[in-house]
């Protein structure tokens, strides 16, 4: 099946399209627009026709940073920028993801083709090259404070696409130079502020917190059907999620997921029953309050990261239009790192309200004739097996876990190099603590999947009738593939794994 292709110059790229391209499931190809061409091919004349008039441009005519009083003198410009994309690589830590690393590069090259960098035509051209034959530089992921942007990160893709390091290509670790000859490809020569254009931005950050708020979206809607499979099988009460009652509080994320709920619990409009439970606990009755908030959440974030997606985060600031070099601090993070930090607290926050809805379908004092640890197990067998019991106490630790990691990155803001950068924004270890809580919360979700489907098989065993929709029907059926009936205690471990592969497999909306 032939893949479709974005296109990137001028025009806006959202958060799927770049989640499709670091999932390989869309092409790229630089536009061919006639003001994307031209604005790109004036960056570098402007700056050729300043130097030549002799005019002062930071990271060119200048040393870095607080070694901005520094002069470069005229026959060292040449040399320049390949020493500042060397000094620079000194991340350490895992390597970012394949995934990651296609979205940094996408972002990357989002920012520069906007045509406000002074990069040639030909540096876009290497970028697209690396996306387009899957040549992935490798990344650590630690070691930037997020201002001036994230340097040492983006210094690797700018060391690749001049032929150094190694990457890894067709499932191999191999140098750059093999590997660009194999795809018909030469290294480029940086010129002037190139090496600027490359690191002097928000891209790394920007690349991971695109992918970790897909993710933090799906996160959302299957905490919404767990919660409504979970309310099923505690016989739950169906009426606090009406519409009637969720239209005095004008909360759109909030209003959504108990619309959700309603749909997965098949209400239209139910008639009450005196036998029923006149209030739910917190953790289910205020389900749609808590996830409502990560809905909303998310619906800001977007927006934020978008803007910074599209966004000239460089410095200097080559303005084509009028003629001038503006200097600044459009590589600074902040906003990212605001994105990322509130997200990630609301996805603890649902990790939270999850382990508080296990505990409850364990404990025979609330789940309303369940049995104890939702274990299958009968007769004299019932003595020697424990159920989810063990699967309940580790749910906790990842839950506390990622609460744990809750307390802000931007908080720890530090001076840095001379005092030149000494308010920094953390942006990119924000995304990636929020990366973090995000893996733990899926973890507490699949060890939901296993409560809920179990809890379910026992209240059929029961004689009990289900009533869900057709859709959450068919979810439960999709993860029986994953999750076999038991009564026996048996390892989770192995059905933990495969069902976290199975959430990260599924469409970033099941709604």
């Amino acid at each position: 099946m032939s893949l479709p292709t974005a296109y990137i110059g001028l025009n806006h790229i959202d958060i799927e399209t770049i989640g499709q391209i670091a999932n390989m499931k869309c092409k790229i190809a630089l536009s061919d627009d006639d003001c994307f061409v031209n604005k790109i091919t004036k960056g570098p004349q402007l700056i050729k026709q300043l130097l030549a008039e002799g005019r002062v441009i930071y990271g060119v005519t200048t040393g870095l940073g607080a070694s901005c009083e520094t002069v470069v003198e005229a026959e060292l410009m040449q040399q320049y920028p390949n020493n500042v994309i060397q000094y620079h690589g000194s991340a350490l830590g895992p390597l970012f993801s394949p995934e990651e690393t296609r979205a940094i590069i996408a972002a990357r090259l989002v920012s520069l083709a906007k045509g406000n960098s002074g990069v040639r035509m030909e540096l876009l051209q290497a970028l697209a090259c690396l996306l387009q034959h899957d040549i992935l530089p490798r990344i650590p992921q630690e070691g930037s404070v997020g201002a001036s942007g994230d340097l040492s990160h983006l210094s690797y893709i700018g060391a690749v696409i001049c032929g150094f390091r190694t990457v890894n290509y067709l499932g191999k670790v191999m140098k750059t130079s093999e590997v660009l000859e194999i795809v018909g490809a030469k290294p480029i020569v940086l010129e002037y502020k190139e090496a600027l254009g490359i690191i002097n931005g928000t891209s790394a950050m920007t690349g991971v917190a695109i992918l970790a708020w897909q993710r933090a979206q799906r996160l959302s809607q299957l905490a919404t059907r767990v919660t409504a499979l979970a309310i099923t099988a505690l016989k739950g009460n169906r009426y606090h999620y009406e519409k009637e009652l969720f239209e005095v509080k004008n909360h759109k994320g909030m209003q959504l997921v108990a619309e959700r709920i309603r749909s997965d619990l098949s209400i239209s409009a139910p008639e009450y029953h005196t036998n029923e439970r006149i209030q739910d606990r917190y953790s289910t009755r205020c389900a749609p309050h808590v996830i409502g908030v990560l809905e909303d959440v998310l619906s800001f974030t977007k927006g934020v990261i978008e803007t910074e997606l599209n966004s000239t985060n460089d410095n200097p600031v080559i303005d084509v239009n009028v003629g001038r070099v503006y200097h600044g601090g459009m590589f600074y993070g902040g906003h990212i790192a605001m994105a990322m930090d509130t997200l990630k607290v609301q996805v603890a926050s649902v990790a939270d309200l999850l382990d508080r809805q296990m505990a409850i379908l364990v404990n025979t004092n609330y789940n309303n004739g369940l049995p104890a640890d939702l274990t299958g197990a009968t007769g004299s067998r019932k003595a020697i097996n424990h159920g989810l019991k063990g699967l309940q106490v580790t749910m906790s630790g990842w839950t506390a876990e990622a609460l744990k990691m809750c307390m802000p990155a931007t908080v720890f803001s530090r001076s840095t190099e001379s005092h030149n950068q000494d308010k920094v924004s953390m942006g990119t270890i924000a995304a990636r603590d929020c990366r973090r809580v995000i893996e733990l919360t899926e973890q507490v979700v699949a060890g939901m999947l296993i409560a809920v489907r179990q809890a379910l098989d026992l209240r059929l065993k029961q004689g009990e009738a289900i009533s869900i929709s057709e859709s959450a029907d068919s979810f439960l059926k999709l993860i029986s593939n994953d999750v076999a009936e038991f009564t026996d205690d048996i390892f989770l471990e192995p059905i933990l794994r495969k069902l976290i592969e199975s959430i990260n497999e599924m469409p970033h909306s099941i709604y």
